[in-house]
């Protein structure tokens, strides 16, 4: 058997090397630019030479900003599988809403993040269109946009990536979950009992998967925390960008400082993601 899937593993190899390779070069080449960048041996200005400089100088609101991003990341993320569970069961339970949530879960997700951050401001600014809808004053109105807790940069990452996730996930249980199920409930198994043992595990991978890339995604994504977040403390990329686009060209070995650590952040995410894959692919 082992024999058997080593071919398989590798004929399923060469089928995406030629999506792979690409990706590789241009990122692989852009994280070597950029960690050259940031030592000091590729500056813009002046001589080269191998310096720690730009770390120390990112290094002051590195933790606080990297801090923040994970947390961002983390709760959209929770939040976006959560209802992204809920939407691929519902539409995978019944025909007449199936077709109606898949369809607004597939008009959802090309819906570019720069339109829905402005979208979503417009509903929950202290002068937007849910607080003229419940007749609160702006003044009584929590502060969603630009606040202390990020809610409406949350809301927005929940709700594009829930329908990116409910997506991948109906995926997987409309092709399975329904025979499963209607075996286990011949066997006498209850809804809870069904959803537990049948239809949670079957949907765990491509729930994992999905909640990965999500997170991932969420962590390096810069304009919806740069419309809807707080003036300070910044999530990375946004002040990776910030340093960036600087007209001080000695910050740009700063920003590369930043993008770097964002990287690795993301790199370990993706590592720690796979390991559980294979984990759970061993316990099933």
């Amino acid at each position: 058997m082992t024999a058997r899937a080593e071919p398989r593993s590798g004929r399923a190899l060469l089928l995406v090397l030629p999506a792979l390779l690409p990706v590789l070069v241009v990122v692989g080449a852009a994280l070597v630019s950029a960690v050259l960048l940031s030592l000091g041996l590729t500056p813009l200005v002046g001589v080269p030479r191998l310096s720690l400089d730009a770390w120390r100088a990112a290094a002051p609101d590195l933790g606080t900003s990297t801090r923040l991003s994970l947390a961002i990341a983390a709760g959209s993320t929770a939040v976006a599988a959560a209802v992204g569970l809920a939407l691929a069961l519902a539409t995978t339970a019944a025909v007449r809403r199936s077709r109606l949530l898949a369809t607004l879960s597939a008009l959802t997700v090309p819906v570019p993040h720069l339109v829905g951050a402005a979208g979503m401001g417009l509903l929950l600014a202290d002068a937007g269109f849910l607080p003229r809808l419940l007749g609160i004053a702006p003044g009584d109105w929590p502060a969603l946009v630009g606040g202390r807790w990020w809610v409406a940069v949350g809301a927005e990452y929940a709700w594009k990536e829930s329908a990116f996730i409910a997506l991948v996930v109906a995926g997987v249980l409309s092709t399975r979950a329904a025979s499963y199920a209607e075996t286990a409930a011949l066997l006498g198994a209850g809804r809870w009992a069904r959803f537990r043992h049948v239809t949670l595990p079957l949907a765990a991978p491509a729930l994992a998967s999905a909640a990965a890339v999500s997170f991932v995604y969420t962590l390096g994504s810069y304009e919806v925390a740069a419309l809807l977040g707080r003036p300070y403390p910044e999530p990375l990329p946004v002040i990776a960008v910030r340093l960036f686009t600087s007209i001080d060209l000695a910050a740009r070995p700063q920003a590369a400082a930043v993008a770097v650590t964002t990287s690795v952040l993301g790199l370990v995410v993706v590592l720690a993601s796979l390991r559980f894959l294979r984990r759970l692919a061993a316990e099933q």
